[in-house]
């Protein structure tokens, strides 16, 4: 009876298309796809007159537009990703792949919380004893702090209206379930579902909710990208598991800006802040060696300097290989064109190695430049002094093309006792003299070395 009756209020859809269908099938009748179909709830239509007065717009004018009031989760880091803390009523993804510390960083901001108002964890991955096993290892100081592990979400639900709490953690929701499906945990007609449900209850009793999702093996969240236009703010937790540092970056805010970076190192007692990168991935990095650049990376509002590697050798293979960690490997075969095509660097026989030291992933244009010295210094056999920083976009013709916030770029790298910055002509701001590469620095500032071509870097660094 039961069965039948959830049947009747399921309906199954097609991920490609948006195809409705009765029942399941391995392919879409409409797209004729594969494996397409997942199970929704059906959304339910009133019966009877509709009231008089109906649905009444807006006039956006006259609209409140003041800003809802944040919460501060006391990780500053974890609050310049949020946008200055938590939105209450707002629903929060946070992602990445297992064992890289998501549930550490979930429990050490709530429990900082949960002194402030209720709050409440729910688990389905981890027993209540295991979480508190977690709770005494970390030291942490709440004392309030609720939990419960269940997987059913309709018992989450009710627990969540009956304690009246206005902070939920869940993790993760790939393990929850909710009995509107008869599906399994974890399929994309259970996810959604669950998240749909979440987001209703944040939204109608003003609960923060930050939901806990596992990458999946293709790079996405429970699927392709299933959960986040569900959510107002996507938080991805970047970084090797195998690594002390961490990175948690914002891909969408609906309360603040996107790309903003937080950066964490793993400790004994969990997630510590870092509060300054530049300085931690430099560190022993100050040896003169060929192969070796700095760029000045701007993360969101921050700039963040970064140690990029390179390693040209002669190839005993007949296809050489063109390894890349950290940095775009598309990229790097066009610089690699552009060096070979203007700057008559061949590597054609030889392999080619770009590691960004530390575990960070570089994806703005701003790295091309440094790739391209470190790449130069490597393949001369020609040593860049440490204290020389790079950042700039280089195009297809060899010209070296001008980045946003530039002026920022060169205060980071003065302010870490940098003496010498290799930038865009058009990045060098008004006052600034043009020489100041041949005069050395002043009053502690960098010398600007201004290049508009591939072509000027090499004679640059052949000196």
């Amino acid at each position: 009876m039961n069965k039948k009756s959830s049947q009747k209020n399921t309906v199954f859809v097609c991920e490609a298309c948006g195809a409705v269908c009765a029942k399941w099938a391995g392919q879409c009748p409409d797209c004729e796809g594969w494996n397409t179909l997942s199970e929704r709830v059906r959304a339910s239509r009133k019966t009877g007159k509709s009231s008089s007065l109906g649905p009444a717009a807006h006039r956006l004018a006259d609209v409140d537009t003041k800003q809802s009031p944040r919460v501060s989760t006391g990780l500053k880091e974890l609050d310049r990703v949020l946008g200055g803390g938590l939105v209450p009523g707002s629903v929060i993804l946070l992602g990445g792949e297992p064992g890289i510390g998501k549930s550490t960083l979930a429990l050490q901001a709530v429990s900082r919380l949960s002194d402030m108002m209720p709050t409440l964890y729910l688990s389905a991955e981890e027993s209540v004893e295991q979480l508190a096993l977690r709770y005494q290892r970390l030291n942490l100081p709440a004392q309030d702090l609720q939990a419960f592990a269940t997987g059913n979400l309709e018992d989450a639900v009710a627990l969540i209206d009956r304690t009246g709490a206005r902070l939920v953690v869940v993790d993760s929701i790939q393990t929850m379930h909710t009995e509107r499906l008869d599906a399994a945990p974890g399929g994309v007609g259970q996810v959604r579902a669950c998240a749909e449900m979440l987001a209703e209850v944040a939204k109608r009793d003003q609960v923060a909710v930050l939901i806990i999702g596992h990458v999946t093996k293709e790079g996405s969240l429970a699927g392709p990208k299933t959960l986040e236009h569900l959510v107002d703010t996507v938080l991805y937790f970047e970084g090797d598991a195998t690594s002390r540092y961490r990175m948690v970056r914002a891909w969408k805010n609906r309360f603040g800006a996107v790309n903003e970076v937080g950066v964490f190192a793993m400790t004994e007692i969990g997630l510590k802040e870092v509060k300054n990168p530049s300085a931690m991935f430099l560190s022993g990095s100050h040896d003169d060696s060929p192969g070796r650049s700095v760029l000045v990376s701007q993360d969101g509002s921050r700039p963040i300097l970064l140690e990029v590697q390179a390693l040209v050798d002669q190839s005993s293979l007949g296809n050489p290989r063109r390894l890349s960690v950290g940095y775009d490997s598309v990229r790097l075969a066009m610089v690699l064109a552009i060096l070979h095509r203007h700057a008559r660097l061949g590597f054609v026989d030889q392999d080619v190695f770009i590691n960004v030291a530390g575990g960070v992933r570089v994806s703005e244009t701003a790295a091309d430049l440094a790739v391209s010295a470190a790449l130069i210094s490597s393949g001369m056999d020609t040593p860049i002094p440490s204290r020389t920083a790079f950042f700039g976009e280089l195009g297809l013709t060899g010209e070296i093309r001008p980045v946003a916030r530039g002026d920022e770029r060169i205060r980071e790298a003065e302010k870490l006792g940098f003496n010498r910055v290799f930038l865009p002509l058009s990045n060098i701001p008004k006052g600034r003299d043009l020489q100041d590469d041949k005069a050395g620095p002043v009053h502690g500032r960098a010398a600007l070395v201004g290049v508009s071509h591939i072509t000027e870097l090499q004679d640059r660094l052949r000196v």
